[in-house]
């Protein structure tokens, strides 16, 4: 495995896969911004995780592997056993009647000689492949939850602790978002929400669930003798070298306790403005708008539509040495080297409204508020605004009208608001088509009609194509693998401001709006089903057509 630094920059640039003048900036900008040099070539789309392997595997003098396009299916894997596998860090990538290739992220020729006796009438091909898809590959020398559940259980040995363990484990392997644990009966359902959707993973006869629970809340400093009110802490999951921040809620339901773990996931801090989905167009607006000394720029939609994914991905743009950037959240989700994080604490009275009023006195330049929930934090925000500060906020909004329309009913000023909002962000999330198993289709525009009203609107063809996916072993035959967002942006205008003046209804402010040139989220959806991005009945199921 190739881990210094020093030799990744010289592999590189050995091989012309960046250039000395590129690799010098992007020290500068990795130092800056208080991220390894690796990961910010790889969020700044200087180099893709597959050319970093190519480059990885010449400098090996191998083939580069790709486990993550081409994932390897449950026998092929198993023909090593998983103590060697782990011990050596290898997997079985192709198989044919002469030869094996083995994929590893250390592909030493002493490999050679330890493989041979698994494979004696074959030619060992070496091949690299990069440390987290060995990782995941992993994964195939698990048994199904249900069963390791059975066995941890037969062992009678620490049966809370094992199960919660090899819950939590799956759940980062497979990038869930959230874990259920759902008493239904005489069993506990466990579901993993992956891509935005919930599947079932696994059941816990309910007799254990008792000490399931009880662990979960010890861990999460919460009342064990708690039974009827809903709950609320946090876990730090600690897996090798790497920390997982947790937040653990728990509500009474008539079949007992529901537990929902929302994961963190460390992976969330390399997102960048190319990665949650912004267009062009949509980027440059946005780039303008951070730009500005003072301001409020607003995230706004339903809970977990990627909002705070959004917000983070600015504030990476935005720390700097020379900036003192300060953040207030309820929980905070994903700490960034050089910004100054603070929890909201309702026990010491640390509130978004009392955090933000002390925030002001510590001399900021941007103020992330994780949302502005009340008319108190509103009205501080928008004065921070417009003191000389640049106010980042989440806001709970259908679309980005409503949000301009819900802060004047929540009481803020409108020559205040006015003169303050420079952007408002509304979002959804969407699952991307998979790209191993993407297949075009032809499609005629009277067939959508008949999910899709005015489909002449947003297709001008009688026939067009569609994308889906098939279903492969890469998105495990879902068709679908990760998310991204669509958008409608509101950028301000004096237009806007003197109407903002005029406590406008939403439909007022769609009707300014669109004359310039705002699209709501939906065409952006379009536009992503066009390109193949997602598909048209995964759009649909997150945005409906605007009435405007």
């Amino acid at each position: 495995m190739i881990a210094n630094t020093n030799k990744i920059k010289e592999i590189l640039l050995a091989g012309n896969y960046i250039s000395s003048k590129d690799l010098a900036q992007a020290e500068a900008e990795s130092a800056a911004r208080h991220v390894p040099l690796v990961d910010y070539l790889l969020f700044s789309r200087i180099i893709t995780n597959d050319l970093l392997g190519q480059a990885v595997a010449e400098y090996f003098k191998v083939i580069y592997a790709d486990l993550n396009s081409n994932p390897p299916d449950a026998p092929q894997v198993l023909k090593i056993p998983e103590t060697w596998a782990k011990k050596y860090r290898i997997v079985v990538f192709h198989e044919d009647a002469g030869s094996v290739t083995i994929a590893s992220d250390n592909p030493q020729s002493t490999l050679l000689t330890e493989l041979k006796p698994y494979f004696p009438a074959k030619k060992i091909i070496l091949a690299y492949s990069l440390p987290q898809d060995i990782d995941a590959t992993f994964v195939k020398y698990k048994k199904i939850l249900e069963v390791r559940f059975i066995k941890i259980i037969n062992e009678q040995k620490s049966v809370a602790p094992e199960i919660i363990s090899e819950i939590i484990e799956d759940a980062l392997v497979y990038r869930a978002s959230d874990v259920h644990f759902e008493p239904q009966g005489e069993e506990v359902i466990i579901r993993f929400r992956v891509n935005g959707v919930l599947q079932e993973v696994g059941r816990v006869p309910k007799g254990y669930y008792e000490n399931i629970l009880n662990r979960i809340k010890v861990q999460a400093r919460l009342r064990t003798d708690e039974h009827s009110a809903t709950q609320d802490g946090a876990i730090r999951y600690q897996k090798e070298n790497d920390t997982i921040d947790i937040r653990v809620s728990v509500a009474p339901t008539l079949d007992g306790e529901k537990v929902v773990l929302r994961i963190l996931s460390e992976y969330v801090r390399s997102f960048t403005l190319d990665d949650v989905g912004l267009s062009e167009h949509d980027q440059k607006v946005l780039t303008e708008s951070i730009k500005k000394p003072y301001g409020m720029i607003l995230a706004t939609g339903p809970t977990g539509s990627g909002k705070t994914t959004t917000l983070y991905a600015i504030l990476k743009i935005l720390n700097r040495p020379e900036a003192n950037i300060t953040t207030i959240e309820d929980p905070v989700e994903y700490k960034i080297l050089g910004v100054n994080h603070i929890q909201i604490n309702a026990l010491a009275d640390i509130t978004f409204s009392r955090g933000l009023r002390s925030i002001i006195r510590q001399d900021p330049d941007i103020i992330l508020v994780g949302e502005i929930r009340d008319k108190e934090t509103a009205e501080i925000a928008v004065n921070a605004a417009l003191t000389g500060q640049l106010l980042l906020s989440s806001f709970h909004a259908n679309d980005a009208p409503t949000a301009v329309t819900r802060l004047l009913e929540m009481g803020v000023e409108p020559f205040l608001l006015a003169s303050t909002l420079e952007l408002v962000v509304a979002q959804r999330l969407v699952r991307r088509i998979c790209d191993s198993c993407r297949v075009s289709r032809p499609t005629k525009r009277e067939d959508v009609e008949k999910r899709l009203a005015n489909a002449k609107l947003y297709f001008a063809q009688e026939q067009f194509n569609l994308y889906e996916g098939k279903g492969c072993k890469a998105c495990n035959n879902t068709g679908f693998k990760g998310r991204t967002a669509i958008f409608e942006f509101i950028q301000n205008s004096l237009q806007l401001q003197d109407l903002i003046l005029k406590n406008p209804s939403t439909k007022q402010i769609w009707e300014l709006v669109v004359q310039q040139g705002t699209h709501p989220l939906f065409y952006d959806g379009i536009e992503k089903v066009k390109s193949g991005v997602t598909t048209l009945e995964e759009l649909l199921r997150v945005a409906t057509p605007p009435k405007i």
